[in-house]
């Protein structure tokens, strides 16, 4: 019985991508709010048993910090070409490979699911090297492959050296292999430098040929898999057709996106099933919705979790939590540290940073609540401030349940107002308030009743 072969992955990401025209190395732009490198990552991440080696070079020490753990490194320097990149793995891999995927940073359209089938097909080959190949009618410069009469491939052909015939050759070299890791690494010494003193990995399916040995290709389906993104143009392109995969996958999940085109939803985000998502709307980082939802139109909701049932119009919400059947907006703002249990009103216009409303609490329109802790079913009347920034530290306030703040209601943190307490509209409260009690004024004091005379 075959033992299975140990599988590791390079990914090329030393490049400087001058056309990017950008001081951030090429591979840790964003798309979809991920730095482009992390996909690749993802690609090969269910293949190998070992972190991917990361070849690293220009803006090698962003690049380390972005990636961290998730990859061991090594760095091209100089850096003299695609299989000198490979090389310099070498030492990390020589005894641990079966199999080498060699993948780049900047295709991050590519499938797990393809490179499982590139693997696949080089254990089944009796030679050396199985490579992935796409057809299309514009070249976007990738060199042409050229087959044998067997259909295994023949050569590879960069597209300034091709004849006329080979440039009317539809299929091309995508720059993605997997290899026998042990032919490998004695094929890359056998590489010879090219005009530009650069050594090419292409060259090494001559090598195999030479050898009489058999290169496999194995040929997208999806040509948009292999888009390089070496200028912007190319990473909008990218980023237009993540997002339609993304909410494809969505919608057939049970997610109504009432209009695909103006929604964004990241691949870290979740959603429940039979939530609604309308239109320019964008959904970012590790952020949750539960099931039964209606987001937006007009949100922008990040790193955030959002119960089942809630109805949120027109709101941005950051690092906050949103518990089941919450009802928000339009244009309400959750900063980090905001908390909203379950069964909470928050009207237009409101903004709560590094707070907690408990459960049933109804907080109205033009107000804001910063360092707070409010109790059950409490009001918070329209235009209530707390004000908890004394130029110095962030002040807490605590309000029990079942209290009523009335509109205007200033709040000079720090502050403790007991249950079933009262402020009346525009008091300016700078006192604790025992329960029950109510409190009127400038500043707010407790409310005597004016007896009538006979």
């Amino acid at each position: 019985m075959s033992k299975t072969p140990v599988v590791s992955a390079v990914i090329l990401a030393a490049g400087q991508g001058t056309r990017m025209r950008s001081s951030l190395p090429k591979v840790l732009h964003p798309l979809s709010g991920r730095p482009l490198i992390r996909y690749s990552l993802d690609a090969v991440k269910g293949l190998t048993s070992n972190p991917p080696v990361v070849v690293i070079g220009h803006g090698a020490d962003s690049v380390r910090k972005t990636v961290g753990e998730d990859a061991r490194f090594v760095v091209q320097q100089p850096q003299l070409g695609t299989a000198h990149a490979v090389m310099t793995a070498e030492q990390l891999l020589k005894d641990e490979a079966d199999l080498l995927v060699v993948t780049t940073a900047d295709m991050p359209l590519i499938r797990p699911e393809t490179l499982k089938a590139l693997v696949d097909m080089q254990q089944a080959n009796n030679g050396p090297i199985t490579m992935l190949t796409g057809f299309a009618d514009d070249p976007r410069g990738f060199g042409r492959i050229v087959r044998a009469e067997d259909n295994s491939v023949q050569a590879i052909v960069e597209e300034a050296a091709c004849t006329p015939a080979q440039l009317r050759i539809h299929e091309l070299n995508l720059s993605i292999y997997c290899f026998d890791a042990k032919w490998l690494w004695g094929a890359l010494k056998r590489i010879k430098v090219s005009a530009k003193g650069e050594y090419y990995l292409t060259d090494v399916v001559a090598i195999a040929r030479e050898d009489n040995l058999t290169v496999n290709a194995i040929s997208l389906e999806d040509f948009n898999e292999a888009i390089g993104i070496n200028t912007r143009v190319h990473l909008a392109e990218a980023e237009a057709i993540l997002r339609e995969r993304i909410n494809r996958q969505w919608m057939e999940s049970g997610v109504t996106l009432q209009d695909p085109n103006t929604t964004y939803i990241a691949p870290t985000v979740r959603i429940g099933r039979d939530t609604t998502i309308g239109p320019n709307t964008h959904l970012r980082g590790d952020t949750i919705i539960g099931e039964g939802t209606v987001i937006g139109p007009n949100c922008i909701i990040e790193d955030s979790a959002i119960g089942n049932n809630c109805t949120i119009l027109a709101a941005v919400i950051e690092s906050a939590i949103v518990e089941d059947g919450v009802s928000m907006g339009p244009f309400a703002h959750l900063r980090k540290g905001a908390h909203l249990m379950t069964g909470v009103h928050m009207g237009n216009f409101g903004e709560v940073k590094d707070s907690t409303l408990r459960p049933g609490v109804k907080m109205g329109h033009f107000s804001y609540i910063g360092n707070a802790d409010i109790g059950e079913n409490t009001n918070i009347g329209a235009g209530t401030i707390t004000c908890n920034f004394d130029g110095v530290h962030k002040n807490p306030t605590v309000i029990g349940a079942n209290v009523f703040i009335g509109s205007d209601t200033m709040l000079v943190a720090p502050l403790t107002i007991g249950e079933n307490a009262r402020t009346g509209a525009g008091s300016v409260v700078t006192h604790d308030i025992p329960a029950g009690e109510v409190v009127v004024g400038v500043p707010a004091r407790p409310h005597k009743k004016v007896e009538k005379s006979d």
